[in-house]
């Protein structure tokens, strides 16, 4: 995995060019009212967001519901079009493709939602579900009967449940199909929107254990959307955190849950909750005041600056914090931790979330 403007890790040489490089990524949508719905405001969901994903490796995405998630994701697979910004997928830019070359790249970046029953036609059998990538891009063949058999009992399904319909799988089994139609076209990359967030605690384990098997088997890339902290370490090989539009702090899995910097990170982790009853009363919870900002007039400055607590701190210690108001933070290494560790705060400071 290849962070943006970071060196490569203990001096190793680049492994080549990344599978798929984001690069100032916006996406705004229009904001109409009245009776004539003209436009009132702009809804700025992704604010030049950059990131590289090199390929079998596993980039997470997380942060609170409405920070551009899965908004991102969308945008890499031109599900959304971006409003500015590029998406290389091997070097080729998929902003402004047009519709035959854009078809030709698809079967090679493929997505799993977020819901595995409202993803998957109620009235289609399981193997009219995952056999329809072939129909759509003209692969379908006489022996696909077998591939879809292949590709259930890949992901862990029994072949001779072909001719059941969605209803009669469990919430997991639904996933599970949705990851077997999203393998049909031997994909490179996978953009995994929240794939375990409806699924019970048991159950999520079954189906992030069968990612990363498949990863390994295949040498697929993830883009891992998700807002449980734990299951994006468990998976991930770098993490970003988004809030509000942006990339706060982003680094390799470990240096990030065992080091974050960023004060919206340190929040996150300390909400993580711990299975040890006796830690878990002690442990100090960070607790942000007030709602998210809207995204129609995010605050100018730092994004986070109305809801930092750390900014708090400084103010009540004499630091003067204008510049938190005044001036963005760029993304950008954090010169007292290991290489690769980036974050957007001008007082960056590492913290241990016990």
């Amino acid at each position: 995995m290849t962070i943006v403007e970071s060196s490569p890790v203990d001096g190793a040489a680049p492994a080549g060019p990344p599978l798929l490089r984001v690069t100032d990524l916006v996406k705004e949508f229009a904001l109409t009212g009245g009776l004539v719905r003209r436009r009132v405001g702009t809804v700025k969901a992704v604010s030049g967001v950059s990131f590289d994903v090199d390929r079998h490796q596993t980039l997470g995405v997380v942060g609170e519901s409405g920070c551009g998630k899965s908004t991102t994701g969308r945008c890499v697979l031109q599900l959304l079009t971006p409003t500015s910004g590029s998406v290389e997928f091997e070097g080729v830019d998929l902003v402004g493709l047009g519709n035959r070359e854009l078809r030709a790249l698809r079967p090679r970046m493929q997505i799993v939602f977020q819901d595995p029953f409202a993803s998957l036609n109620p009235r289609m059998t399981v193997e009219s579900i995952i056999s329809e990538p072939f129909r759509v891009h003209g692969r379908y063949k006489v022996d696909e009967r077998a591939r879809v058999k292949e590709l259930m009992r890949l992901v862990g399904l029994r072949p001779e449940h072909v001719n059941r319909y969605p209803h009669e799988f469990s919430g997991g089994q639904r996933q599970r199909i949705g990851v077997a139609r999203a393998l049909a076209l031997d994909p490179d990359l996978l953009v995994l929107d929240e794939p375990v967030s409806a699924l019970d605690v048991s159950i999520q384990a079954g189906v992030v254990n069968l990612l990363e098997e498949l990863q390994e088997a295949l040498g697929l890339a993830y883009l891992f959307i998700a807002h449980d902290l734990a299951v994006v370490r468990h998976i991930s090989d770098v993490v970003a955190v988004m809030y509000l539009g942006k990339i706060v702090e982003m680094a390799p899995s470990d240096e990030l849950y065992e080091n974050p910097a960023h004060p919206y990170t340190q929040a996150l982790m300390s909400a993580v909750p711990v299975p040890d009853p006796r830690v878990q009363r002690q442990r100090e919870r960070i607790i942000l005041p007030g709602d998210p900002p809207s995204p129609v007039d995010p605050p100018s400055g730092c994004r986070f600056r109305t809801r930092c607590w750390h900014r708090q701190e400084l103010q009540d210690a004499g630091t003067d914090t204008s510049i938190c108001a005044e001036q963005e933070p760029l993304l950008e290494i954090h010169s007292s931790r290991g290489i690769g560790h980036q974050a957007a705060c001008h007082f960056p400071e590492v913290r241990e979330v016990v």
